[in-house]
């Protein structure tokens, strides 16, 4: 497994079934961004309701975002035999009964990795490589939070330095796309640029980042289950025949 190998696949899928990625992003982000840009408006002229939409708003975006991640993990292992078997309903109907494990397990990595951060930064990007497979494990093998933790270290032992390049080259290239595709919409009203710019900006960029995941966990899942199993130690020497006492 090469970084350009998973990045190159990647590529190849996300470009083939772009359509199918970007209307199941684009649904979430409009809602998302909606409520988002409504706030941005909001605290803008200094409304009292900016608490309380302040609150529904961050609901939703958890919500949406979790529920999102496990979409696209969903929709990115139906099309790997070159066809859609399943509508965009039921991609979100597949996804459903994880969300809350998706959100506790997600909430719990986002602080592990937060404090990694602040503290040494070097320990948060570990944390970062070691549990950047936790919605795959949990989507496609029905793992518990405390389980998918596990999972992924295991998917990822070995080839650490390897997941944390798709990690770290696929993040570049897709907060500078994310900024080009933001700044053709400039010329919009602010309350427009939040909403129609930032959910078309995060539709076209962010299915991406979750093909390259879902492709290197379906890598990293064959090449464990493929390894030989280990060799039993060899038998010790068998110990020398006595001597005849006849041939003495």
């Amino acid at each position: 497994m090469s970084v350009g190998g998973i990045l190159g696949e990647s590529w190849k899928l996300y470009t083939k079934f772009f359509t199918r990625f970007f209307v199941i992003a684009v649904i979430v982000y409009l809602i998302v961004n909606l409520l988002e840009a409504i706030l941005a408006t909001v605290l803008r002229h200094g409304s009292g309701a900016a608490t309380l939409l302040a609150l529904i708003s961050v609901v939703v975006s958890i919500v949406g975002t979790f529920w999102l991640q496990g979409a696209l993990v969903y929709a990115v292992a139906d099309v790997r035999d070159g066809r859609i078997d399943t509508t965009v309903g039921q991609v979100f109907e597949r996804v459903q009964p994880y969300l809350w494990t998706l959100i506790l397990a997600g909430i719990l990595a986002g602080l592990g990795i937060a404090v990694g951060l602040i503290l040494l930064i070097v320990p948060g990007l570990i944390l970062i490589t070691f549990w950047c497979l936790l919605v795959p494990a949990i989507v496609l093998e029905d793992k518990h939070v405390g389980d998918s933790f596990g999972r992924s270290r295991e998917l990822v032992r070995g080839h650490g330095w390897t997941v944390f390049g798709v990690i770290i080259i696929t993040a570049i290239l897709s907060g500078i796309a994310s900024g080009v595709i933001q700044a053709i919409f400039s010329f919009l009203p602010r309350f427009f640029q939040y909403w129609l710019g930032g959910s078309i900006a995060n539709a076209v960029v962010g299915p991406f980042f979750a093909v390259a995941l879902t492709l290197m966990y379906f890598t990293l899942k064959e090449l464990k289950e493929s390894a030989p199993a280990t060799a039993p130690p060899p038998a010790p020497p068998a110990p020398p025949a006595p001597e005849d006492p006849a041939n003495g």
